[in-house]
This record gives structure tokens, C-alpha cells and sequence, in this order.
């Protein structure tokens, strides 16, 4: 404890007059250690490439001088659709030090969701993984301003007008003094989740990595330490991927595991152990995906030191799990895409409590504040909100003034997100305004009751959202995805309603629960409750016979009941 408070208490900015990403995370290495390995492919049990800063620093200079002769320049934003790879670092490098801006995308968006962020971003410049071209060429909507299309392992023989990638890193390096940036200097825009609705872009400067290293290494226990080695699923698309492991790393000098693979439990464990990986960053719903592993064997060659997970609120189950079985603390931690990484907890600085998200950072001033931006007691729930200015806050919504502006009340940027902070200064989530629900006067935080959902042996995912109801204002309504989807019947239904009551309270259990087959997530892995709240206020509107095949309606769970539908079907 008194290593945190004096580390918080003793903690001061000082940022350089001039700073850029690329030469901070490539250059300084390059000149320190060339031949020092920066990124690990992971390729199977049987392979795996490696790339140095070296070779990352010369890469992503031919990258930065290729788009300048495209015309590319300062403030010029350049979208990037690429999976984890080696092309997906250098692209990112190379518009920083070109001073352009980058704007990171998932490549498992649609037409609608890509065609949409590449208008409102104003891209000039699209790096695309060939495999994602059709998804680029079903774009509707206009894009006057997009002038260059680069393919990344692609075939550019059939002359279709696109720019080979690897043919625009064959040329000469750009000169560096075209790409002198400081802190406040535009480096990226990177568009929110849209949980809660149409994704706004964030922009923000240089200084963003900056404003990323103490959250680095208060939750990974003193990162960088001899033999560290980063590992995440997460999309570099997304500010997790991005900002919470493969820029910070690569600035310390940590070698970052990245793979094409799709994520699936048992094979992150098997990667995990061939890498030798020491740090990982998991959002939550990988965790609850590698809790479901049963075979002991997986954990055994495992050497990791930390593991840090975000996105969402971390369960008690899934907490405990990783505690008991593979003998590490989760350090959990807390941002959005405007202002990331501000509370956490570090088992090795004596911040962590379970139910709790942590502390405030060093550096980062954060409160719990009314509706009027004042600060709420102890105990009392308000909406979590950091106080301007912040490295690691965003510099605006692209080209949204209004918008930012209602972000913020006073010197406090709102996060939009509801907790409480206990005398101790502990900060436990509660859920994002949108989410609250509100029944029989009673405001209730899906959070809670999703995690007693998960806590259920048959139950693998949870949604909690409120349904309109003319008695209660809303009632809770839970969607589920179950470990064996043939489980799935009104008898289990009650079961697991029964179950969150007994151990939460007749006001907060789910009223009503339907099964789904399948979660829709962001790209930063969140659950997209808002498409759930669309579907329970179409029900809602259709009446009390809206849904019957899917859902159990609102049943009183009582024990008897219970065991006569177990018993007769």
C-alpha cells in the first residue's frame, strides 16, 4: 500500500517538445540494438518469423517514403484493415513518421461498418490484407477522398490500379526531417466500439503512448523485467491491441508473439507455452474461454508472469479460476477509447481487491461525479470521469465539436460509465449509463448479474439488458449462449433463474432468459448489449406472446417449480 500511494502522491508528466511514435518504438532501438528481436509470428508447433527493430525501423521508413511519393502527407489519414502481422507494425510506423494519421480497422467488418469509418475518417490511403478487398469493393457509399488502395499479400499482376505493399517497401527511405511531430501532433483516430451507438473517432496525439506507459507498467508488475515476452488476442485494430500491448511493448523494448490464428482456448495455451510468452494481455472473454478448459495438461508448460485483462468487468469465477490454477493475480484495468488506462490494479504494488477494478493510475487523476461534474462520497455511485488534461486523453471526435464537447463537464471528461469508489479508493463498475436498468425503482448494474450468470456450471456467455415493462418501468432480461447449446430448455431456464435470485435478490434476477447461439462482439471483444436492448424493446412492442420460442416468461422461480418442470419436461 505504501509503495502505490507514494508512487500516485510522488508522480509527475514531463513530456519532450517533440516526440513521435515511430522513432520512440523502432528508431531508438535500432540505434541501441539492431539486431534485437521486436515481433514473433507464430506459425504452429513447426515454425515461427521474427523481425528487429532494424528491420522494422528501415521497413517502416521505405513505407513512410513510398507514401510520400504517393502524396501522402502531414495530417493526411491513412486507414489500416490488416490482421496482427508483420505489415500491420510497419504500416503503423511508417504513417507516424510520415506525420499522416492513422486510422487502425478490423478486417472482420462488413461493407456498411468499413465503407462507413472510411467516410467519416476521410482516408486518403486504405493498407488492406487482400483478404478483406471484396468486403473494400462492396462499399456503397461514396469516398471522394480515398486516392490509393494497397494490398497487402495480394496478387497485383491483373492490373486493377492497387499499390503492392511489398513492392512499396523495395523503394528508398523517407527523409526524416518531414516527419517531425510533438506530444499534441495528430497520430491516430481510432473509432469507438459502438456499444451504445454509431462509432465516433477518436483522435489523438503522439502523446497517447506516452500517456500509456505507467498503466504498462503498474499492471504488469514493473514492466519491462529480463526475459518479458507479450502476447495478446486482441485485435491491433482496437485500442487494447494496440495501445495496451503492441506499441507500449515495442517502446520497452519487449518482444511482441502476435499470430493470424483465430483465437480458441486450447490452442492460446499451447502458444502461449511454445512462445515462452511472460505477459498477457486477455480481455475478459478470453479468460471465461480459457476457464472452460478442462485438461490440466494445457496449464503445465505455461510460464507466464502477468496477465492483465480490460473490455469488461472481470467475474469473480474467472478471477478466482486464474488464481487457482495458474497461480497469478489478474490485473485488472479500466479505459475507453478517449481516455485509456486510467484505474487498475497491481497485485505487486498491494492494489487489488476482487469485485473492484483497482485504483486511479499514476498520473491520472480520476473521480466519480454527479450529473453537474461535482464529486460524489464514498460509497455513493456516479459516473466515472478523468480530469483534463491527460496525455492519454483524446484530443477531440473527429471533426465532431459538439460532441466533444458533451464529453466533458468542466475540467472532467465524462466517461459515460457508472461505479463506485469505496473509502479505501477502490472503483467497482456498475455498467455504462445506457446499461443501467431501472425496475421497480430499483437502478440495477448488469454487471452483477451477468457475472452470477457466468458463475453457473451450463452457462458460457450472458447478456443482461432491460426490457420495457408497463409495471416495473423494465424488467432484467438475460440472454444466454450455454457450453452445450442441446442443454437448452425450459427446465434449465428456470434452473438458472432460480440460481441468480438465490444468490443475488428477487429485484435483480432475470425475469425473463432466452438461449442464443452465439454473442455479437465488438472487435475489442465487448458484448454489443445495445442489439440486445433493440431486440428486447422489439419484444416488448410485439406483447407478452412476442418471443415464445426463445424465451421463458417471466416465471416465478420457486424451487418446487423448478423440479416438477425438471421432472416432467
Amino acid at each position: 500500500m505504501k509503495a502505490y500511494e507514494s508512487l500516485y502522491a510522488n508522480f509527475r508528466w514531463q513530456l519532450p517538445p517533440r516526440f513521435n511514435i515511430a522513432r520512440a518504438c523502432a528508431d531508438v532501438w535500432a540505434a541501441r540494438a539492431r539486431d534485437r528481436v521486436c515481433l514473433i509470428e507464430d506459425r504452429g508447433p513447426a515454425a515461427a518469423r521474427t523481425m528487429t527493430y532494424g528491420e522494422l525501423a528501415g521497413a517502416s521508413r521505405r513505407f513512410a517514403g513510398a507514401m510520400a511519393k504517393t502524396g501522402v502527407g502531414r495530417g493526411d489519414r491513412v486507414a489500416i484493415v490488416l490482421p496482427q502481422s508483420f505489415a500491420a507494425a510497419i504500416a503503423h510506423l511508417g504513417v507516424y513518421r510520415r506525420g499522416a494519421i492513422a486510422v487502425p480497422l478490423a478486417q472482420r467488418f462488413g461493407p456498411e461498418a468499413l465503407g462507413y469509418r472510411l467516410a467519416a475518417s476521410g482516408a486518403r490511403m486504405v493498407v488492406i490484407h487482400a483478404a478483406a478487398l471484396a468486403t473494400l469493393e462492396a462499399i456503397d457509399a461514396p469516398l471522394p477522398a480515398l486516392e490509393t488502395v494497397v494490398v497487402v499479400d495480394g496478387d497485383m499482376s491483373s492490373g486493377s490500379g492497387y499499390r503492392d505493399f511489398e513492392a512499396m517497401l523495395a523503394g528508398d527511405e523517407g527523409p526524416d526531417e518531414e516527419t517531425a511531430t510533438g506530444p499534441d501532433d495528430p497520430a491516430m483516430i481510432i473509432f469507438t466500439s459502438g456499444t451504445t451507438g454509431p462509432p465516433k473517432g477518436a483522435l489523438h496525439g503522439h502523446r497517447v503512448l506516452m500517456g500509456h506507459l505507467p498503466g504498462m507498467q503498474f499492471h504488469h508488475e514493473g514492466f519491462p523485467k529480463e526475459g518479458d515476452r507479450l502476447w495478446t488476442p486482441s485485435d491491433w485494430a482496437w485500442a487494447g491491441g494496440l495501445l495496451n500491448a503492441l506499441l507500449p511493448s515495442l517502446y520497452f523494448g519487449v518482444p511482441v508473439v502476435f499470430t493470424a490464428a483465430r483465437f480458441r482456448a486450447e490452442e492460446a495455451f499451447a502458444l502461449m507455452a511454445r512462445q515462452k510468452v511472460r505477459n498477457a494481455f486477455l480481455p475478459a472473454t478470453a479468460l471465461r474461454m480459457l476457464a472452460g478448459v478442462e485438461d490440466r495438461a494445457a496449464f503445465e508448460d505455461l510460464d507466464l508472469r502477468t496477465i492483465g485483462s480490460a473490455g469488461e468487468s472481470l467475474p469473480a469465477a474467472t478471477y478466482d479460476w486464474a488464481r487457482d490454477r495458474l497461480g497469478l493475480t489478474v490485473n485488472e484495468f479500466y479505459g475507453q477509447t478517449e481516455c485509456n488506462m486510467v484505474l487498475g490494479s497491481s497485485a505487486a504494488f498491494g492494489v487489488s481487491k476482487g469485485g473492484a477494478i483497482g485504483k486511479p493510475v499514476p498520473g491520472h487523476l480520476v473521480a466519480l461525479v454527479d450529473e453537474e461534474g461535482r464529486p460524489v462520497p464514498p460509497g455513493v455511485a456516479g459516473t466515472i470521469a478523468v480530469r483534463a488534461p491527460d496525455p492519454v486523453m483524446f484530443l477531440n471526435y473527429w471533426q465532431d465539436p459538439e460532441a466533444t464537447a458533451a464529453k466533458f463537464a468542466g475540467e472532467w471528461l465524462l466517461t459515460g460509465d457508472q461505479a463506485t469508489m469505496d473509502e479505501a479508493g477502490y472503483v467497482a463498475f456498475i455498467g455504462r449509463d445506457d446499461d443501467i436498468i431501472t425496475s421497480a425503482g430499483y437502478r440495477i448494474g448488469p454487471g452483477d448479474v451477468e457475472n452470477c450468470l457466468l458463475s453457473h456450471p451450463a452457462v458460457k456467455l450472458a447478456a443482461v439488458v432491460g426490457k420495457p415493462d408497463p409495471l416495473r418501468t423494465e424488467i432484467v432480461k438475460a440472454y444466454v449462449v450455454l457450453h452445450d447449446p442441446d442443454g437448452a430448455d425450459a427446465g434449465l431456464a428456470f434452473e438458472i433463474q432460480h440460481f441468480v435470485r438465490e444468490r443475488l435478490s428477487a429485484h435483480e434476477y432475470p425475469r425473463e432468459l432466452a438461449f442464443v447461439a452465439e454473442m455479437p462482439l465488438t472487435t475489442s471483444g465487448k458484448i454489443v448489449r445495445r442489439m440486445f436492448r433493440e431486440k428486447a424493446a422489439a419484444e416488448a412492442a410485439a406483447g407478452p406472446l412476442g418471443d415464445q420460442a426463445a424465451v421463458v416468461e417471466r416465471a416465478r422461480v420457486k424451487k418446487p417449480l423448478r423440479d416438477k418442470v425438471n421432472e416432467h419436461g
